[in-house]
């Protein structure tokens, strides 16, 4: 085969290339120029992320040159068998066979192996024990990690500045990973003058991120970054790995927590509007994407609708919306006729504003160490210790970068802040981002026009901060109150600036003078 590739080869002076299955069988015969060849479409062959292809390339080199750096990246790209090169000489005749496969996961951080050169004469190697073994070592590798998701991810971040804290970045996507459900097995961060507007990343290094995916065993690429529909087919076909973007994880999140009505109408509704345009042609990178996270809830079928059913289909769920308002404002209206005050707790996901309203209302609310473990509100009565009461409610937690799709279709529920004398702004003090994310809720506090509401800051979890001098540096800083939402006796000083807070607002709203958008320095104090 080699002395028949080689004759062919110096005949036309280009190179030929064969791919052979692991029967032997000649699958495709490939005919390039001078410099190399360019490999068919492989998509209908044997795919699988954490699997070989079950195909090898032989061709040749008409220089007596080494595997190329594109050979080596169609080895990786296309998890081929093995790729060889033989070198053709002037008369014809083969030389030195140069070939390289894929290898296991390794401390030395290698993604394959080049072989010594030899003859063709001289090769013993018997393939289908070598390939047997190869993915043995491959998939031994594989099962030492213990996985129980279904989903195992590498988390990519691009960063382009060089102010911008990566780590906690990823560390919170991470976090959104572990609420989906899904397994992180690494995290790649590439620093970049300006992201790809193709690929996001370097093709180079997106080319080392698939041998990861596969030594490692992963199935799944998370973006940390909100990706065009261009961009999630440009990946997933260069990859050949499912893509999602951040945005898409925290709608899968939304689509497994909501229970009520409300709920799941809005989070259809985002997703919908999220989808809308990424329908515009259907094709190989969005089929990849139809099962696991990102494929739940109303996206099962989401290639089998056409654009204008979903633009019903979002007109239907906007009109229920509406409905669903016009309840809530009636229930609101009663509500005013009671004359009861009403508490909104806001605050960054998992900072334990479920917590903190079953310790002051002696609630049962679902609560969990996870990022938006409760997504539908609640409200409960609040007493307070000079027997005032007031109705207090939860709200769904806000994150950095909220998806504007989600932020619209929640705008109904979070128009209840509108109502309210006042905000409890819930902050995890033990958070070392937590600076970050009391600008992150202000912002969308600012977005919703209700920024100027009377707010009483909580530093909550403070029995996990070890230094209580500059907890109260930083209560003073912030004129926030410290708390341990699952100690009972650290509230009460929390209620007594609560009612206060509450009480200076109702003389205002009668006697309206300078409005107390936030607490002064007589209740910080």
């Amino acid at each position: 085969m080699a002395r028949n590739l080689t004759e062919i080869s110096r005949e036309v002076n280009r190179q030929v290339g064969l791919l052979v299955s692991r029967k032997g069988d000649v699958l495709f015969v490939i005919v390039g120029d001078h410099r190399g060849i360019v490999i068919p479409d492989l998509a209908r062959h044997r795919f699988a992320s954490t699997r070989l292809k079950g195909l090898r390339l032989i061709h040749t080199h008409l220089n007596s040159e080494p595997l190329s750096r594109d050979d080596l990246t169609d080895l990786a790209l296309l998890r081929l068998d093995l790729v060889c090169a033989v070198e053709t000489d002037a008369k014809g005749l083969p030389g030195k066979v140069h070939a390289a496969h894929l290898i296991p996961e390794n401390p030395e951080g290698r993604y394959w192996l080049l072989l010594e050169p030899r003859s063709a004469a001289e090769l013993e190697l018997n393939f289908l024990d070598f390939i047997q073994a190869l993915e043995e070592e491959l998939a031994g590798k594989q099962k030492t990690r213990k996985v129980d998701a279904t989903e195992r991810a590498i988390l990519v971040r691009v960063e382009t500045s060089a102010l911008h804290d990566s780590r906690a970045s990823l560390d919170e996507l991470e976090e959104l990973a572990a609420s989906a459900g899904v397994q992180v097995f690494d995290r790649v961060v590439q620093r970049r003058d300006r992201e790809d507007p193709r690929f996001l990343m370097g093709r180079g290094r997106l080319s080392d991120l698939v041998i990861k995916a596969l030594q490692m065993g992963a199935n799944l690429l998370i973006f940390d970054h909100e990706l065009s529909a261009a961009q999630v087919r440009s990946i997933t076909d260069f990859t050949e790995i499912r893509v999602i973007d951040r945005t898409q994880l925290i709608l899968d999140i939304f689509a497994q927590r909501a229970h009520s009505r409300e709920g799941k109408i809005q989070v259809e509704l985002a997703q919908l509007k999220y989808l809308l345009p990424r329908l515009m042609t259907k094709n190989t990178a969005m089929s990849r994407l139809t099962g696991g996270i990102g494929g739940r809830g109303p996206g099962e079928t989401k290639l089998e609708i056409n654009r204008r059913r979903v633009r019903d289909r979002i007109l239907h769920l906007e009109r229920q919306l509406e409905g669903i308002r016009k309840g809530r404002n009636q229930r609101r209206v009663g509500r005013e006729r009671t004359g009861l005050p009403v508490v909104s707790i806001v605050g960054y996901t998992n900072a334990g504003k479920s917590t903190l309203l079953n310790a002051l209302t002696k609630s049962n609310v679902f609560t969990e160490d996870r990022l938006f473990a409760t997504l539908d509100p609640k409200s409960s009565r609040l007493r307070f210790p000079r027997d005032r009461e007031a109705v207090i409610t939860d709200t769904v937690g806000f994150i950095r970068d909220l998806p504007r799709d989600l932020f619209a279709a929640f705008r109904a529920t979070l128009e209840e802040l509108h109502e309210a004398d006042m905000l409890l702004h819930v902050i995890d003090i033990g958070n070392p981002d937590f600076e970050n994310h009391i600008a992150a809720v202000e912002k969308i506090l600012a977005e919703l026009q209700i920024h100027d509401k009377p707010t009483l800051r909580v530093f909550n979890k403070e029995d996990l901060f070890a230094d209580k001098e500059l907890l109260a540096r930083l209560c003073a800083r912030f004129q926030a109150v410290a708390i341990s939402a699952l100690r009972p006796e650290t509230l009460f000083p929390l209620l007594e600036k609560m009612e206060a807070l509450i009480s200076e607002r109702r003389r205002w709203n009668h006697h309206p003078g300078p409005h107390p958008s936030h607490v002064d320095s007589r209740l910080s104090s």
